[in-house]
């Protein structure tokens, strides 16, 4: 069979997406542990966190529950792996592959019990950390911690897709469904339990080896593992880099995160340098580039862009940072320069690496993956400044120089390469397409709806849709055909931070509510088609629209000849040549501004707060009224359909002016889903010309 990277990419896309659905809850359970750890400090808190007061023994309550997902770090990927990975029935697979798992490890007990030393275990040992034996579900067996719960949940779903929908006769319907693919793991776990028997003893050799090489790498080390971790996040691979570190064996049992937390008592009271307590905190070094180098980045790019374009680049670039300094989530700030300059991004990515390494090699340490709130406060400078405090003021002395490094840097290239980031282009709109998507829809249509329904039109529709499955924020979606997948920009008008296109793998950047749209894109494809949908919505009132503000022939606002409309200078929009006499209202709201002697322009106030301008003609200004009755005044409250303004169309034209009539949203960066019906006859305030 040919090799297909498209197909490979996909499945391995798809894999690392199912793999982060466990990892989101350690992020919160890691910061319970940690403020625990810290209120029981009495370094910290003095007398009242000795051990046996009541405020002590209500924080270490507290601490063993939340210790709970990095105690049972096996199950909860087994149970988690499924919601990512099943196409379909998804709880159903969570339910096989725990049992799968755990008759598995009842196989490896039984196999051990009677013939340990032939595979070189020593069963009679305690299952303690470090003797390759673990406790899972009261079963000792083998200690293969994340990746053997990876294996054998893969496995799971492997036999739940395959064989959950057979139709067995009904006299082996008992045989059915979850039934027969549990008695098919049943069977399957008989030579996989054996394999690992055999086999696992010696990897855990190799892993005790791969954590000698790396933590003796070093610098080389360090630098190495932060480039890669930043520079594959535009694949979505960067999951399969970090999570064996962070949450896995690769340079200490359990992982650096549940290590650190296990320690951070003895590090705070001990007056040893923390390179020496715990050199492998190095590779935990990668949130340094989010605290430090975001900032860099985003006034780079400020200071580049057009003076006249600074408020409006500021709005989008603040944000964003505050994002990435405090919540470690740096998607939104670096897809914002990705697409326009990749070359960008990889400067990033080897800033990232030689941050991490220089601190490295200043003795700099710790548990540092994510942004101040999770990592610095709660689980670094706190508990462990009265006795490392020269080690975090030479950790921030260095992350300010690079900073400054990153500004200057990306200030020469975005110059010196012409590069069109935010505020460069040579009109307004791009900037638009890198927004936060914060404009709520209406009281009655949830934005994640939209965005949902947008996002699957964008990819094709659902006949297009293969499969589809979420990390922390991206919305990971297989198509049919990736021909049909529309370009980045229109998913960013509908409210992505960007879009990832490789092949028929497609990822879009969604944010932090992607599980609550992936749940919306996944009823939509169990309904009706997405632009069947779509019409629904916008035939109803609760879709907001602009009907036609005149009767004739609608005309896109690029064919306006006037070059102050066409380019969308003055905002987006749509025009009318007017065959009727009456300019009216497109949508109830009030009358912000009129032209009271020439009657050619009025502004309006829309009850959503979009702020429209209708412009009547071309140069009509110059009529001084004639031709013009204006019919309402400043201050008036209108409804859709109301006549605003009766034009004399054949004077106009007998003065040698265009009658065509412009309406411009002046304020339509703030809505992200705003578009507009193509050229057609119209009826004014019957036809919609647009929706947002």
């Amino acid at each position: 069979m040919a090799f297909n990277k498209d197909v490979v990419m996909q499945k391995v896309q798809r894999f690392g997406g199912a793999m982060f659905t466990p990892v989101l809850m350690f992020g919160v359970f890691g910061i319970i542990v940690a403020l625990s750890i810290l209120c029981k400090n009495p370094m910290i808190l003095g007398s009242i966190a000795e051990k046996g007061t009541a405020w002590y023994n209500f924080w270490y309550i507290i601490e063993q529950g939340a210790w709970t997902v990095f105690n049972q770090l096996p199950l909860l990927f087994v149970i988690g792996l499924p919601i990512g990975l099943a196409k379909k029935n998804n709880a159903r697979a969570c339910m096989e592959a725990f049992l799968i798992y755990i008759i598995f490890n009842y196989f490896v007990q039984a196999m051990l019990t009677l013939w340990g030393p032939s595979f070189g275990v020593d069963f009679s040992k305690e299952a303690v950390a470090g003797s390759g034996l673990a406790m899972v579900a009261n079963i000792k067996t083998l200690d293969t911690g994340m990746i053997g719960a990876i294996v054998i949940a893969s496995l799971a779903v492997y036999l739940h897709g395959k064989l959950f929908d057979v139709n067995l006769p009904d006299y082996l319907g008992l045989f059915k469904g979850s039934s027969l693919v549990v008695v098919a793991g049943f069977v399957l776990m008989l030579p996989v339990a054996y394999l690992f028997c055999l086999i696992w003893p010696q990897f855990q050799a190799g892993i005790a080896s791969l954590q000698y090489f790396l933590t003796s790498a070093g610098v080389f080390g360090v630098w190495l593992y932060t480039f890669l971790e930043r520079i594959l996040i535009p694949t979505g691979l960067h999951h399969f880099i970090y999570i064996p570190f962070i949450f896995g064996p690769a340079v200490v049992d359990g992982g650096i995160q549940a290590y650190w937390l296990q320690h951070i008592q003895e590090f705070a009271q001990s007056t040893k340098p923390l390179i020496e307590l715990f050199p492998q905190g190095g590779f935990a070094l990668h949130g340094m580039s989010k605290i430090f180098g975001c900032p860099g980045i985003a006034l780079a790019i400020y200071f580049t862009a057009k003076p006249e374009r600074r408020k409006k680049v500021a709005a989008i670039l603040i944000p964003a940072v505050i994002t990435a300094v405090l919540c470690g989530i740096t998607e939104p700030l670096e897809f914002t320069f990705l697409f326009i300059a990749p070359v960008l991004f990889l400067i990033h990515a080897l800033l990232a690496g030689t941050l991490a390494a220089t601190m490295y090699f200043f003795g700099v340490t710790g548990n540092f993956g994510g942004g101040i709130l999770d990592c610095a406060l709660f689980q670094d400078w706190i508990p462990l400044f009265n006795n490392h405090y020269e080690t975090y003021i030479t950790q921030i002395i260095i992350g300010l120089i690079f900073t400054c490094i990153w500004f200057v840097v990306f200030r020469f290239l975005i110059i010196k390469l012409d590069l069109k980031t935010p505020g460069r282009g040579d009109d307004a709109e791009p900037d638009k397409l890198y927004t936060k998507a914060d404009y709520k829809a209406s009281k009655n249509i949830d934005e994640r709806d939209r965005k949902a329904s947008a996002f699957l039109k964008a990819l094709g529709g659902k006949n297009n849709i293969v499969d589809v499955t979420n990390c922390a924020t991206r919305l990971r979606v297989t198509v049919k055909d990736d021909s049909l997948v529309k370009d980045t920009n229109v998913f960013m008008a509908a409210g992505a931070h960007g879009l990832v296109h490789n092949g028929c793998a497609i990822q879009v950047i969604v944010g932090l509510s992607v599980p609550q749209v992936r749940e919306r894109f996944e009823a939509l494809l169990q309904g009706p088609d997405v632009l069947q949908k779509e019409e629904l919505v916008s035939n109803t009132d609760k879709s907001p629209s602009l009907k036609a503000f005149a009767t004739g022939d609608l005309v896109s606002i690029e064919n306006v000849p006037d070059e102050a409309f066409a380019s969308r200078a003055m905002g987006d929009g749509v025009a009318i040549i007017p065959t009727e006499k009456y300019i009216t209202a497109p949508a109830n709201g009030s009358v912000m501004m009129i032209m009271e002697e020439t009657g050619h322009a009025l502004g309006l106030k829309l009850d959503t707060d979009m702020e429209i301008l209708i412009h009547i003609g071309i140069d009509t200004v110059n009529m001084k009224g004639d031709g013009f009755k204006v019919l309402v005044k400043a201050g008036d409250e209108v409804k859709v359909g109301d006549k605003l303004v009766e034009i004399d169309i054949e004077k106009i034209k007998r003065a040698g002016y265009n009658p065509i009539t412009i309406m411009i949203a002046t304020n339509f960066d703030q809505y992200s889903l705003l578009k507009f019906e193509k050229e057609q006859k119209v009826i004014a305030g019957k036809t919609t010309v647009g929706t947002y």
